[in-house]
């Protein structure tokens, strides 16, 4: 009799434990527990109703779905529309608003920063104020360098320039071929000084005339000086071009063309090779509109720089006509050199006024390319995969 009761026993714990393991997870791929698997041979167990199975882990299970797709759905939407928006304008047509380090070129770099000792240290309660009109310089350009020594408060401290020097800077590329140059900063308010005896030293370098005219590099301004009794220390460089690559022609001359305004800037190509050319255009009230640009080769002989403002942004941006093209810089790229360009003359301010046009008379048809056609269509495609998905998992539970 014992052994009946001891086999009974069994039957009971595997056929509770078997209750207990459905009752925990419904899954098909779940592996059996040890007592089910003990109690199988004598004691099989009829598997659980489907309407009596909980449903909570499926319906979990589906939300969770559900949610995960909604938001690749929304990463995809966003990702599909910003980049259409920002790929509306062609590369070289683009609001001049994206660039605002861009629109007033020519300003001088202007920098404060704490005053040093030649070792580098830097000297408590003295900052140096310098400005550098440009940091290219092409041709018979110059440059025009102030500096003035300010204490904690922003008041002018006297000084004095005792030495200075212009010479060629080192690259490591090549030994220097340029003797160095003595050369005075002043506050006499001649060559360049505004003021005379506002505490403001300034100098004028023009490479041309001051040695430098066959340097194509680094010309560096070395300034030993005396803040009150404080010495103290300073330096400015100057990429500088010897010689133009082209020379700019005549009339500008523009055409509405496929939709957009173009401008056509003559020029004689001395050096074949790919310019890179900017420009910024205002329209008639002075407000910025698109900053312009041309890259492309160009052989030796007469060309034009073509600098476009595409349709769409003329008919989004709605500008006050007539529209003015000024600031424009230019160079010739020499990418496995140094410097890797050789510039030509900037032409500062006021370059071309176009005639009137009513809005109308431009596209409002975005740009298209190539690539941009086949990013939209992997964007869309994105978007597409996550609504089928949500689709295919329906709205219920």
């Amino acid at each position: 009799m014992q052994p009946r009761r001891t086999a009974t026993v069994v039957v009971a714990l595997g056929l509770g434990a078997a209750l207990l393991w459905w009752a925990a997870d419904d899954s098909p791929q779940a592996a059996p527990s040890p007592a089910v698997a003990l109690a199988a041979p004598s004691e099989p167990v009829a598997p659980m109703a489907d309407s009596a199975k909980p449903a909570a882990p499926r319906h979990a299970d589906k939300a969770a779905a559900r949610a995960l797709w909604e938001q690749r759905l929304q990463r995809a939407r966003h990702t599909l529309d910003s980049y259409r928006l920002a790929t509306r304008y062609p590369h070289e047509s683009r609001p001049l608003a994206e660039h605002p380090d861009q629109v007033r070129p020519f300003e001088p770099v202007v920098n404060e920063r704490p005053l040093r000792v030649a070792g580098g240290a830097t000297v408590d309660g003295l900052n140096l104020r310098t400005t550098q009109e440009r940091v290219y310089s092409a041709g018979d350009e110059s440059v025009l360098f102030t500096v003035a020594a300010v204490d904690g408060e922003g008041r002018i401290v006297p000084m004095q320039v005792p030495r200075a020097m212009a010479h060629e800077g080192a690259t490591g590329l090549k030994p220097s071929r340029v003797a160095p140059v003595s050369i005075q900063f002043t506050d006499d308010g001649r060559g360049g000084d505004a003021t005379a005896g506002d505490g403001v030293l300034s100098f004028r370098l023009q490479p041309a005339r001051d040695g430098f005219a066959e340097l194509d590099g680094v010309i560096r301004v070395e300034l030993a000086l005396q803040a009150g009794d404080q010495p103290g220390y300073a330096f400015f460089d100057v990429i500088h071009s010897p010689g133009a690559p082209a020379v700019w022609g005549g009339v500008v001359r523009e055409a509405v063309e496929k939709g957009s305004l173009n401008l056509y800037l003559p020029v004689q190509i001395q050096q074949a090779g790919r310019y890179v050319v900017s420009g910024r255009i205002d329209d008639a009230n002075g407000r910025p509109v698109a900053l312009v640009n041309f890259n492309e080769e160009l052989g030796v002989g007469p060309g034009e720089f073509r600098l476009q403002l595409f349709g769409k942004l003329l008919r989004d941006m709605q500008p006050a006509f007539p529209l003015a093209l000024r600031d424009v810089e230019a160079f010739l790229l020499k990418p496995d050199a140094f410097p890797d360009r050789a510039l030509m003359p900037r032409r500062v301010g006021l370059v071309h006024r176009t005639q009137d046009y009513p809005l109308v008379a431009f596209s409002n048809a975005e740009w298209t390319s190539e690539e941009r056609s086949r990013y939209l269509a992997e964007y869309t495609k994105d978007v597409r995969e996550a609504e089928d998905q949500l689709n295919n998992l329906g709205s219920g539970p």
